[in-house]
């Protein structure tokens, strides 16, 4: 009689990888959360100071007879806000380029940003001019401000827009970012009234800058938590991701 052997149990293997559910895996979102919002507010920052000094240096460069015409002035606008823009998407890219085209969203979100800033400075403008024309009361001051921040608010659908474009490509159901950066717009514009209600209580030496100051932290922290919290929650395309169909789709062998 012979002993009895036991068969040492196998693991089957089906040769693919095991495709991801969401775009950020659950044991990686503290950390993209961290990290995204950093980038996200160090990009604000160096940015800022980047565009406000080649701004600064083309205006000083330049003939004072050039400048009298606008649209020298314009064109070196344009030119800063593009440097702001790059660098703030490229900040953001480096943190996504593990999830996703780095170079496709930083083109996106700069060439969102151009368009959305473009767009509300336009209809901001447009607004203020009507209401310089004749004396207002201040009822109507209160009714044209608050046109001009719906103006800047719906302004971010461009953003979400172009960042979609690229989103859709490895997510599925993502079609509500189109709607997202206007979220974020809302949330800095109620911050920034909040601001406003208590800034009375700032020494008035200090008050200029301090509320500038404040403003200028709050706005990326709220550009970088929103959309951070909003990217661990789309899912993952499948289908890109593997580059197959599913199983459905595939006819069987002959």
């Amino acid at each position: 009689m012979q002993p009895h052997s036991k068969q040492p149990s196998q693991k089957v293997f089906s040769g693919e990888p095991k495709a991801r559910k969401f775009l950020i895996p659950r044991f990686q979102r503290q950390s993209f959360f961290i990290q995204f919002m950093l980038m996200t507010f160090l990009g604000w920052v160096v940015g800022g100071i980047a565009s406000i000094a080649i701004e600064k240096t083309i205006v000083e460069m330049l003939p004072r007879a050039v400048l009298q015409e606008k649209i020298w002035y314009t064109l070196a606008k344009y030119f800063s806000n593009t440097v702001f823009a790059l660098i703030f998407a490229a900040d953001q890219a480096l943190v996504l380029r593990r999830y996703l085209s780095g170079w496709l969203w930083m083109f996106a979100t700069s060439l969102g940003w151009l368009v959305a800033n473009g767009v509300s400075a336009q209809w901001i403008n447009y607004i203020a001019s009507i209401a310089s024309l004749n004396q207002i009361s201040v009822e109507q001051k209160v009714i044209f401000g608050f046109l001009s921040t719906i103006a800047y608010i719906l302004s971010g659908i461009w953003l979400g827009f172009f960042q979609w474009l690229v989103l859709r490509r490895y997510t599925t159901h993502a079609w509500w970012w189109n709607f997202l950066p206007s979220i974020s717009f809302l949330f800095i514009s109620i911050l920034v009234w909040l601001l406003s209600l208590v800034q009375e209580f700032i020494p008035e030496v200090n008050r200029v800058p301090v509320v500038y100051l404040c403003e200028q932290g709050l706005t990326p922290v709220v550009l970088g938590v929103i959309p951070a919290i909003s990217l661990c929650t789309l899912k993952t395309n499948l289908r890109y991701i593997t580059g197959t169909s599913t199983s459905s789709d595939r006819s069987p062998a002959p």
